[in-house]
């Protein structure tokens, strides 16, 4: 296999030299992981991310010419494979989180707070999986719950087979790992995959944030509690 195949390529976004230079150390130390290039500004974020075909992104949200959660955007409306996005901040500030997961980041974390789970995020990112800081759940759920339409995608909600929609009444409420769900509904980890897919497919959606977004949106979270 080709080191491409093997090893999860990763490229820092960010402003600040030392934290790049801390987060490589980091990642480097950890098997399974290539640093493939580190820049300073958003435009380079998305034009960098693009050229070496990367598998996840660490973009922070402050950074000149281009914020992290407009390069996301950018990032991954341009059509084809796109990465994992983990925007890495200093502020759990409610603006900042909404930002970022709207413009389709799969991962939220603070770089002081969050620094010992960086490596496992990293992994998570790489399997598709969400990551958001402990210190960040509460604003984003009570963002989301805010957000929610008056009323539920009827259509698409009975497009789901009960054992998806419990699985992503699971996500929404904040379980996002697989092994979590699984766990919780006593299936195997491969059914969740399995049916996270087929629910991706029948909503139209990118990712499992977006996912996660749309339950609690149409109020799934509330049924998570009768599905355990």
């Amino acid at each position: 296999m080709t080191e491409t195949r093997t090893h999860i390529r990763v490229l820092i976004a960010d402003d600040n030299r030392s934290v790049r230079k801390g987060l490589r150390l980091q990642l480097e130390a950890a098997g399974g992981i290539r640093i493939v290039g580190e820049v300073a500004n958003g435009v380079d974020a998305v034009r960098v991310a693009r050229a070496e075909a990367v598998d996840v992104v660490l973009m922070d949200m402050q950074m000149p010419g281009l914020n992290g959660a407009d390069a996301t955007r950018e990032l991954l409306d341009g059509g084809g494979p796109a990465p994992a996005v983990i925007v890495m901040t200093s502020f759990a500030v409610d603006g900042y989180i909404t930002d970022a997961i709207d413009a389709g980041a799969v991962g939220y974390l603070l770089k002081s707070y969050d620094a010992d789970q960086l490596v496992g995020a990293v992994y998570a990112a790489a399997r598709g999986e969400a990551v958001v800081s402990t210190r960040a759940i509460t604003p984003v759920l009570r963002e989301f719950v805010r957000r929610r339409g008056p009323k539920p995608d009827l259509d698409l909600l009975d497009s789901l087979s009960p054992a998806e929609r419990r699985v992503v009444a699971m996500l929404a409420s904040g379980v996002t790992a697989n092994e979590a769900i699984a766990a919780a509904l006593h299936v195997s980890v491969h059914t969740v995959r399995t049916q996270l897919q087929s629910a991706l497919r029948k909503t139209g959606l990118a990712d499992r944030t977006q996912l996660a977004l749309w339950g609690v949106r149409n109020r799934l979270d509330d049924e998570a509690a009768r599905s355990v």
